[in-house]
Parts: C-alpha cells; sequence; structure tokens
C-alpha cells in the first residue's frame, strides 16, 4: 500500500511512504515516514492526520482502523521542538523543592534582620510537609511513571515551571515569615494527618496506575482497585489521584491557615478537575464495559 504524505499547514507534499502491512499503528507510521522521507520533521514532532485541519490520529490507531486505502492521503503537522516528559516533570518538582527550603533555611537572605524571630512549630510542619510532597513527586518520576508519551512541546517547560515555582515563592514567604501567626494546634494535628492520609493515597493509585501498563508498552485498561484499601477510590471516581491532590494540598492550606496556599489549591484543583473531566470521557468512549456509576473526580458529585 502506498500513501501520499503532506505538509498540513502548505499542503506541501513530501513524498509517498509504502506501507507494508495494514495493521501498522501510527506509531509505527511516524517512525516509517521519517526514515523514508528524511525531510519530514523528527519522529517526536510528527502528529498525523487524515485531513489538514484534522484532528491527531492516536498512536494506538492502525492503518486498517482508518480505513486508509492505495493512494490515500496523510498529512503531517510539525508540533515544534519537543522536550522529554520526564525531563520536564525533574525540573517543575525540583524547582519547588529549592526555592520552598531557600526562604525556610535562609530567610535573612528574604527577610532581613527580622528572620532572627522565634519560627512556630506549624512553620517546621509545613517545611516537612512541602519537603516530603516534592521529593516523593521527584522519585515518582523516576521510579514509578510510565509516560505514554516520549516528549511534549519545549514551551510547555517554562510554563509548567512558572507555575511550580511561582506559586511555591508566593506560598513559603508568607509560611516562613517572621510575623506569619499559627492557627491552633488542633487545627494544625488534624490537617496534617489528613495530608499524610491523603499523600499515602495519592502513592497507591500512582502504584496501581503503573501496574496497569506492562515496561515498555502503551496498553491501556480499565483503572481498579487492587488490594491496597487506598485504591478503593477507583470504585467512585476515574482520577483519584487528583482527588487525593486536591486534598492533600486543602490540607496544608487549612494546616497554615495561608491564603496562597488556598490560592494554589484552588488553581491546582481546577485544573485537575479539567484533566479529569476529558480523561473520564476517553476512558468511557474507549472502554464500552467502563462502570458507568463513577463520576470523573469527585465522588457523587463531578
Amino acid at each position: 500500500m502506498e500513501l501520499e504524505v503532506l505538509d498540513a499547514k502548505t499542503s506541501k507534499p513530501y513524498g509517498k511512504v509504502q506501507v507494508s502491512s495494514p495493521s501498522t499503528s501510527i506509531s509505527d507510521l511516524r517512525v516509517l515516514i521519517h526514515k523514508a522521507l528524511k525531510q519530514t520533521p523528527h519522529v517526536d514532532r510528527i502528529s498525523l492526520r487524515l485531513e489538514q485541519r484534522g484532528k491527531s490520529l492516536k498512536d494506538t490507531d492502525s492503518v486498517k482502523s482508518l480505513n486508509l486505502g492505495n493512494g490515500d492521503k496523510v498529512y503531517i503537522k510539525d508540533l515544534g521542538p519537543q522536550i522529554g516528559w520526564k525531563t520536564v516533570f525533574l525540573a517543575e518538582y525540583a524547582g519547588p523543592l529549592i526555592v520552598y527550603l531557600m526562604f525556610y533555611f535562609r530567610p535573612e537572605l528574604v527577610y532581613g534582620k527580622a528572620a532572627g524571630n522565634a519560627i512556630s512549630l506549624t512553620t517546621h510542619i509545613a517545611a516537612g510537609c512541602y519537603t516530603v510532597h516534592y521529593v516523593k513527586r521527584l522519585l515518582e518520576t523516576i521510579f514509578v511513571h510510565r509516560f505514554s508519551h516520549n516528549t511534549m512541546p519545549l514551551s510547555n517547560l517554562f510554563k509548567n515551571c512558572s507555575y511550580y515555582w511561582g506559586f511555591t515563592a508566593y506560598v513559603s514567604y508568607h509560611v516562613n515569615h517572621p510575623l506569619y501567626t499559627s492557627p491552633c494546634m488542633c487545627t494544625v494535628w488534624a490537617a496534617l494527618a489528613a495530608f499524610a492520609l491523603c499523600e499515602l493515597g495519592n502513592f497507591s493509585i500512582h502504584i496501581a496506575l503503573r501496574n496497569l501498563r506492562p515496561p515498555g508498552t502503551k496498553v491501556r485498561k480499565i483503572p481498579v482497585a487492587d488490594g491496597n484499601p487506598l485504591t478503593k477510590l477507583f470504585n467512585l471516581v476515574s482520577c483519584p489521584n487528583y482527588t487525593y491532590e486536591i486534598g492533600a494540598w486543602l490540607s496544608f492550606s487549612a494546616m497554615t491557615s495561608c491564603l496562597p496556599a488556598y490560592l494554589f489549591a484552588l488553581a491546582g484543583a481546577f485544573q485537575m478537575t479539567v484533566w479529569a473531566l476529558a480523561k473520564h470521557r476517553n476512558y468511557r468512549k474507549e472502554f464500552k464495559d467502563y462502570p458507568r456509576g463513577r463520576r470523573a473526580i469527585f465522588p457523587f458529585a463531578l
């Protein structure tokens, strides 16, 4: 079978490529195109579509499932400069750890002479929670997460780092401030317990999701609870990792009674809700037997 390859932006033809099997996946087709037509963008920059302004094809689609025949056209959209997902995750999570601990360990650099004031126990606990959260994120990125895509646009590095690093500076400035006033310790201990539970829950969900995908594959399955009781939240929502994440940051906010922390939690909750709704729709579309009683992110609500 022969396919004609064109530029989605200009309609300029790159050439033609021979496809030996109708079972060839879009992922393999991208590699085949770049190997046969050297003037095309790098494989990681190629997004294939059936029409100039059409939707990008999924890597798991096949030539046969898309009803492509001899002489049909496929269009390439150049995604621009790319960067590895793992690289972006490591950068966006290492930054907050460095920024927060700079405010905590070297307050004189920010607050001047006022940094000599006594620091509350809550400030110490908050620094511990922030450290645990982002160390966990870094270790998960290195040892747990299996990414379905190799790269993302380079611009995401600057956007993501600006968000995480900027909010961290905003939160840590207030929580580590010499004039910071802690809420009552009953609130602090209760919120700390909730934070720890949500962090454990989030980690448990990430392990469960990792075990769904064999190493080196892009297999997708319906996520379900395993033997860990903290994964039972899968029975109620499609994205319990986001549910636990929101719970952790709301707990941190309550523990510190810090407005910037609440703003960070709410901003994160909004973005994670958008992601969860999209994933929930995709699950229901992809799996005909997907549990109908599940919500996207908030049990019984949304």
